[in-house]
Parts: C-alpha cells; sequence; structure tokens
C-alpha cells in the first residue's frame, strides 16, 4: 500500500536545487487512477504541452519552441491520478553519470550531501530521495536511471528498451535510451511500472538466479564486502543459485563497444545542432561530444557488429525464467567538484563496464537501495530477460520484504 504525502512547499524544491528556474512547471491531474495522491517530478528532457525543455543546456533553450503535446509517458502518469510537482535538472545534453551541471547547479545527494547525486536523471533521483515528490521520470541510455539511484539510496528502474514510448522525449541514443523511473520503495516503484507498461497480463515468474562472477569480481574487497547481505537477500528468495563469467572477453571490452555504438548514434540526433549553434558545454562533455564526433565510419560498423556477438552471449547467461545479479555500479558516489579526468577514469570507465551489459541487450534492470559502505548508499541490481519488466518489479517486492 503506497501512502500519498502533501505537496512539496517551494521551500523543500529550492533546498534540493534539484529543480529548473527558467522552465519549471506543475501538472494537475487528468483523471483518477491508482496513482491518486501521488506527486511525481519529469527530467527535463519529456516534452509538456506549452512549454520547452532544456536538455541540460541553456541554448537548447533558447534554440527550440514549446512543445504540441506532452509526452505519452507523462501523460499516463497525468491521467492515473498523480500530479506533478516540477521539472527537474539533468546533466548537460544527459552526456555525463555525474549529475554536475556547470549551468544549473548539482542537485543535492540528500543520502550523501557532500558527493555527486549521479546523472543525467539527477535531479528527479534527488526529489525522491529528498521526499519531495513520490516518485520520478528520468531516462536511462547508459546508466541515467541506475547510477543516481545506487548513489541516493533510492529505486530505480531501466524497462526493456522500447518498453515504454520515447514519443515526446530528447533522443539521445535511440538503440539504447529508455524511459526509467525512481521511487522510494519497491511498491511505488512497481505501481508505476503498471501505469506506465500498461500491461494487466499476470506476469511470469522470474526463477533461476545467476550471479555475475565478473562484475563482483571488479569490486574493490570492501565494496564486495558490503554487498554480501545484500546478495543474500537475493538468494533468500531465488534460492542458492549458479555463478557465471558473463563477459568472457572482458567487461571492459564490451564497454568499449558501448561506447563507439553510443558515440555514433549521439552523434547523429545531437551533432547537427551542436554545429549549427556551437553551444559553450562544460567540462567532460565537451570533451565526449568531440570524441563522439570523431569516430569513424568503420568503427561504428565493426561495432555494431560486435554488439550482435555480445546480445547472443547475453542471451545464452539471461535465458527465460532467469535473473542476473550484479552491482549497480562498482563504487559509492564521488565527492562533488572532483576533477575530471580523476572521475572519468575511476568513475565513470569502471561503472560502464557494468552499466554496458543491459543497454547493449536492451534488458530490464533495477537498481536496489539495500547496502551502503562508508555511510553512502550502494545498488544491487537485478536483470531479467526482455519483456519480462514487471515480473522483475514483483521479484523486487519480495527481495524488499525478505
Amino acid at each position: 500500500m503506497t501512502t500519498a504525502r502533501p505537496p512539496a512547499s517551494g521551500a523543500d524544491k529550492a533546498a534540493l536545487g534539484a529543480f529548473c528556474q527558467d522552465n519549471d512547471v506543475t501538472l494537475a491531474p487528468t483523471g483518477d487512477g491508482p496513482l491518486s495522491g501521488l506527486t511525481f517530478a519529469v527530467k527535463d528532457v519529456y516534452d509538456i504541452e506549452g512549454t520547452t525543455c532544456a536538455n541540460g543546456q541553456p541554448l537548447w533553450l533558447t534554440t527550440h519552441g514549446p512543445a504540441t503535446t506532452t509526452a505519452p509517458a507523462v501523460a499516463r502518469l497525468l491521467a492515473a491520478g498523480a500530479s506533478c510537482e516540477g521539472r527537474t535538472i539533468c546533466d548537460e545534453m544527459c552526456y555525463s553519470l555525474t549529475g554536475e551541471n556547470v549551468h544549473y547547479g548539482t542537485p543535492l545527494n540528500p543520502a550523501a550531501p557532500d558527493c555527486v547525486p549521479g546523472g543525467s536523471s539527477s535531479g528527479s533521483a534527488s526529489a525522491v530521495a529528498g521526499g519531495v515528490v513520490d516518485f520520478a521520470l528520468g531516462t536511462d541510455c547508459g546508466g541515467s536511471i541506475r547510477t543516481p539511484a545506487s548513489y541516493c539510496g533510492i529505486w530505480g528502474m531501466r524497462p526493456t528498451h522500447d518498453r515504454i514510448p520515447l514519443t515526446g522525449i530528447v533522443p539521445f541514443a535511440p538503440s539504447f535510451d529508455t524511459a526509467g523511473w525512481f521511487a522510494r520503495d519497491a511498491a511505488t516503484l512497481a505501481l508505476v511500472g503498471a501505469v506506465l507498461m500498461g500491461d494487466d497480463a499476470p506476469a511470469v515468474p522470474l526463477t533461476r538466479l545467476v550471479v555475475a562472477d565478473d562484475a563482483f569480481a571488479a569490486l574493490e574487497p570492501a565494496v564486495a564486502e558490503a554487498l554480501a547481505p545484500a546478495l543474500a537477500r537475493v538468494h533468500a528468495v531465488l534460492g542458492s543459485g549458479e555463478s557465471v563469467t558473463v563477459a568472457g572477453d572482458g567487461l571492459a571490452s564490451w564497454s568499449a563497444t558501448f561506447r563507439v555504438v553510443q558515440g555514433g548514434e549521439i552523434w547523429v540526433n545531437c551533432g547537427p545542432w551542436v554545429e549549427a549553434n556551437a553551444p559553450q558545454f562544460g567540462p567532460g562533455v565537451a570533451d565526449r561530444f568531440a570524441t563522439a564526433a570523431a569516430i569513424p565510419a568503420d568503427a561504428i560498423a565493426k561495432a555494431k557488429g560486435e554488439r550482435a556477438a555480445i546480445v547472443k552471449r547475453i542471451c545464452e547467461v539471461v535465458t527465460p525464467g532467469t535473473v542476473l545479479v550484479m552491482p549497480t555500479v562498482p563504487r559509492t558516489a564521488p565527492p562533488k567538484g572532483g576533477e575530471v579526468a580523476d572521475v572519468e577514469v575511476a568513475y565513470r570507465h569502471a561503472a560502464m563496464n557494468l552499466l554496458c551489459v543491459a543497454g547493449l541487450a536492451g534488458l530490464p534492470q533495477i537498481s536496489m537501495p539495500l547496502a551502503s559502505h562508508e555511510g553512502k548508499p550502494l545498488g544491487l541490481s537485478i536483470i531479467g530477460p526482455r519483456g519480462t519488466d514487471r515480473a522483475l518489479l514483483t521479484l523486487a517486492e519480495a527481495i524488499a520484504a525478505a
């Protein structure tokens, strides 16, 4: 049973620094339903009729006109009775995992105030973790739901690719883009998922457990130890399961393939605007766009072939009825204001070695806030086969209750 909360006050919103200032918007419900009485926030990449999203970049805001329709994902939530408390800050052009935006600031990580909230759905994660809204919409291309969910100690869902319409959402890398969401508890996460996915068919249970040995081997021993009780909770629900090396040629190799394919798609979708407007990008973001622009066509074609082989391998591991469990990211949230080069090596690249698995194969993944290390949240993830989103949400509720 989900408990509704009163609407957020302006003071609550301001304290988090999670909400947009130039283009914020609030929306009343358009109907009654399972989300009546609940509040949510929307990442600044979703269309809302009569308003303009900024995509984390001020020049984007001024070079685009108001949306003529509201994104279906937002419309479904409003029709189900939820009210929108506002539009949330995202990383610049969604091309980061830290949550630090040179133009709009860094939303507070309520679980670790001296640390970044994670990106690119940083504001949405902050709003949920801070208790200002009951749930929030984000997007996940490379890890933009899962990373902030882990850093902020909340539940985060990346659905099966194409499971929720991407209409009315700024495209980034379309073969990876998903519309995801956050909540503070597994029950609300599942309730929102039922509305967004609109599927009342009974979920086929996920009963077989596989542990990603190579993912856990990538952790520092103290981090692996911190996750052990959370892993035990998964075993308590699904049994002992089995261990497997997911990537025989190494998760870092898979991550490299991901970056090439993703970079090629990003430049196709964002490059024309970048070249036409010459925006002033913040540290890290400028370098990533420059790298994406320089990827040769033959490298992209080669990486797409590698991706096909990787997807085949993932599907051999995550067979029907199977759940793959692995760390969401390898570390807790880094401190705010870190050097870009240090964050890239120690956090972004290491995180992508884990985050790329579900992204490459388009699989649903839930980051569960079941652990902590040195006083900061640490997420454990479950991944299911394509299309098993509802079953994965049901399993998450069982693990939460274990």
